[in-house]
């Protein structure tokens, strides 16, 4: 059956991916998107289809829309985004939630928060489960987005019980993909746009740090999923890839992938930069039958040709 779906942050890296997705399911999408990080060229390509609406909103407004389901991705999701203006990072995260909230109450209707991995903070536990409260700085550089999503999950669940409202949280771990912001300090596109460029690669400490990363499209479908099961099954819900990956190694893909002579050079650690992060899936799997199924260097070769193609326009 065909739906009308909102999808704040619409216009971003993920969102763009969750519209194509949910227009050929059949799908109508209001794509919202207020275009700090979102861009426009990232749907350009669906605005011919008839049931394809972008509208310019910034979600600390409240909405008024008739829709069937909405999915909650508005805010700038990487360091360099979220610090630029870190008050509005987090009126973003906890007003937006509050007024999409207001709205799938008014309408009945479910609602999906794009939580992160980011709210287990520098974790104490490894891999990440979702019983694992994590251990965040509630008053550094990297508050803004880590405390914001926290509330937001903690507004969700409240909205849940005092309102008995169809809630689903899901916890991104590290994504990457064709149409990531080449500028968003994101550990894929930096390395890749630095390797296309020539430039030294940055690896900030030693580059022991992990990561796990989880194609664009190995997440949707993740999200789509949890947004199609029943009103008992709320997350929050880890998705991601489990496959655990040093800095090093990463920009060891990187370089052979792209033939590139680039260095690498190393930096000081930023401040509360998590050193582990590696998703437990076990409820992805039970709960959604989910799980990754595109490899990194798979998912990599796709990312580095989007990459080059846009350095060479």
């Amino acid at each position: 059956m065909s739906k009308r779906v909102l999808i704040t942050g619409g216009a971003g890296f993920i969102g763009s991916h969750l519209s194509e997705r949910l227009l050929d399911e059949g799908h109508e999408v209001i794509c919202v998107d207020n275009f700090f990080t979102g861009s426009r060229k990232n749907v350009e390509h669906l605005f011919g289809n008839p049931r394809f609406e972008i509208l310019r909103h910034d979600v600390t407004f409240p909405l008024y829309v008739e829709v069937d389901e909405i999915y909650n991705l508005a805010c700038p999701a990487s360091p360099v985004h979220y610090q630029h203006d870190p008050v509005q990072t987090t009126k973003t995260s906890v007003v937006g939630a509050i007024n999409m909230l207001g709205l799938a109450k008014r309408l009945r209707v479910p609602i999906l928060q794009a939580s992160t991995s980011e709210v287990y903070g520098d974790p104490a536990v490894h891999p990440q489960r979702e019983e694992y409260w994590g251990n965040v700085n509630p008053i550094g550089p990297r508050s803004c987005y880590d405390e914001g999503k926290r509330a937001a999950e903690t507004l969700f669940f409240d909205y849940r019980r005092q309102h008995d409202l169809d809630i689903k949280v899901i916890r991104i771990f590290n994504t990457y993909g064709p149409r990531m912001h080449p500028n968003d300090g994101r550990v894929v596109s930096n390395f890749i746009v630095q390797a296309l460029r020539g430039e030294p690669i940055t690896i900030y400490g030693d580059g022991s740090q992990t990561r796990s990363f989880c194609y664009v499209d190995d997440l949707v479908d993740g999200m789509v999923r949890l947004m199609n099961t029943g009103h008992d099954v709320t997350g929050p819900i880890n998705v991601g890839n489990p496959g655990e990956f040093t800095m090093l190694e990463l920009a060891h893909a990187v370089l052979r992938m792209t033939a590139s002579q680039s260095e690498i050079e190393h930096r000081p650690l930023p401040q509360d930069d998590p050193k582990q992060r590696q998703p437990d899936i076990t409820l992805a799997r039970r709960e959604l039958g989910w799980e990754p199924t595109i490899a990194l260097d798979a998912g990599l070769e796709k990312t580095v040709d989007y990459f080059r193609a846009v350095l060479s326009a």
